[in-house]
């Protein structure tokens, strides 16, 4: 990653952490743009460089990561299966998710307050599965639209929230991208029943 698009992540992840604070503290409807742009040190016309609206600030998806896991699913190595390049891939999504738990816990006390931000998560969520299916079609010679890719997809979606729902709930939780590899274990065996 270039210092450039470093820098673009760390402002987009300083204004996401302002956000999260701000209705943590405030509530929603007591926040606006202007206060998380002063809050994160930047302007107002830079907030909207990042962001259409502030709620995209606290739980919108990272329009980047759908293009990341796109390319990582179909530049992975020849020798990985379909399912095996698409745990590769989220699970480096992943480990950058992992490297900031508190950010995570916000999103998601925020998300408990405000459930009406629900949508804008699972918007996020059927993104990443579009980037994924379209990965697994360009990997298998299909179409997105195939049963297959679709299906690797929503599973690969299913194994994250899986993991996230773990690792967000446990004490003394094992590293995320551990709880990732987990589901997707289970996914490859065929998902066997527990001894």
């Amino acid at each position: 990653m270039s210092l450039r698009d470093r820098k673009k992540r760390q402002t987009r992840t300083r204004l996401m952490r302002a956000a999260l604070e701000l209705v943590t503290a405030r509530g929603l409807e007591n926040v606006t743009v202007e206060d998380i742009a002063r809050a994160a040190d930047v302007a107002p016309r830079t907030f909207f460089n990042y962001f259409p609206t502030k709620e995209d600030a606290l739980v919108g998806p990272d329009p980047e990561s759908a293009a990341r896991l796109h390319v990582a699913i179909t530049e992975a190595a020849a020798e990985l299966g379909p399912l095996a390049a698409v745990g590769a891939a989220l699970r480096a999504e992943m480990a950058e998710l992992a490297s900031d738990h508190k950010l995570w816990s916000l999103q998601v006390a925020v998300m408990e307050r405000h459930p009406e931000l629900l949508h804008k998560a699972f918007a996020g969520g059927a993104q990443a599965e579009r980037a994924i299916g379209a990965g697994v079609a360009a990997r298998t010679g299909g179409l997105p639209t195939d049963h297959y890719p679709m299906l690797v997809a929503a599973a690969a979606g299913a194994a994250v929230r899986v993991a996230l729902t773990r690792w967000s709930a446990l004490d003394n939780a094992p590293a995320l991208p551990d709880l990732l590899d987990e589901s997707f274990h289970l996914l490859a065996a065929g998902l066997p029943g527990p001894r």
